[in-house]
This record gives C-alpha cells, sequence and structure tokens, in this order.
C-alpha cells in the first residue's frame, strides 16, 4: 500500500473513534430512579411541577435557592434543589426538563428549562383578507 493510503486510513479511524466517543457524552432524558442509581452523575430528568407539595424560595434569605417537588414520567416524587432564581411563571408550565445529578435523595439541579403552553389558541386568531378597491 502507498503510504498516502495508509495515512487515509489511519485518518478515518481516528475520525470514526472520535465520533463513537463522543455519543457517550451525550444526555439522554432519565428517571429520578435511574438517576438515583448513578448518584453524582449528571442526568436530565424530564417531569412535571407537583403543585400538591410546597415550594420554597425566599430571595431575601437566600435569592440562589429555590426548592420544589417534580414528578418524573414514571410517576415517582423527589424534591428538586435548585441553585438559582425562582423562574417566571413557573407554576403555569407544563413539562419540566432538569439538568442535575441526584444526592442523599434528593434532585441538586442546575438548569431548568420549561415547555409553557401556547400563547395562541387557533380559534383566536384573526384573519383578514385585503380589501379589494
Amino acid at each position: 500500500m502507498k503510504k498516502a493510503s495508509i495515512l487515509i486510513l489511519v485518518l478515518i479511524a481516528a475520525a470514526i473513534g472520535i465520533i463513537v466517543a463522543s455519543f457517550g457524552q451525550f444526555s439522554t432524558y432519565e428517571t429520578f430512579a435511574s438517576a438515583s442509581e448513578h448518584a453524582g452523575n449528571t442526568f436530565h430528568v424530564v417531569g412535571y411541577l407537583d403543585s400538591s407539595q410546597a415550594q420554597h424560595y425566599d430571595p431575601i434569605k437566600d435569592p440562589n435557592l429555590f426548592t420544589f417537588f417534580a414528578k418524573d414520567k414514571k410517576g415517582a416524587v423527589h424534591k428538586v434543589i435548585f441553585n438559582g432564581a425562582k423562574p417566571q411563571d413557573f407554576e403555569k408550565s407544563e413539562q419540566l426538563v432538569m439538568k442535575g445529578y441526584m444526592k442523599n435523595g434528593d434532585f441538586h439541579c442546575t438548569q431548568i428549562q420549561m415547555k409553557c403552553p401556547s400563547k395562541y389558541e387557533n380559534n383566536k386568531i384573526a384573519v383578514a383578507q385585503p380589501v379589494k378597491s
């Protein structure tokens, strides 16, 4: 084989190796149970606000501490500790995607994405036709 062919094969193998290694770093959506099995590792947990339990946010005492309870897709409820301000319209969210890790039975959240209800309703959108002159 020529040296150029060998070099190309080595570069292709290296590229494949990098791609395969990077797939291991992609996060999948998990439940609280699977996050508990690997405590300390970071996961994305999809869930819903459990409005039957109390939320705690006191911006005067600590503006970067917000705790609430969330229910995951399988129905497990856990306390979530978020080190940040309480998001605006948090109670109106339809779904939460929480990034964090489990520690001592609580989910320590570093980031929250909220799926909020649509601002637009189909039956309330006005459509006008241009006026012919």
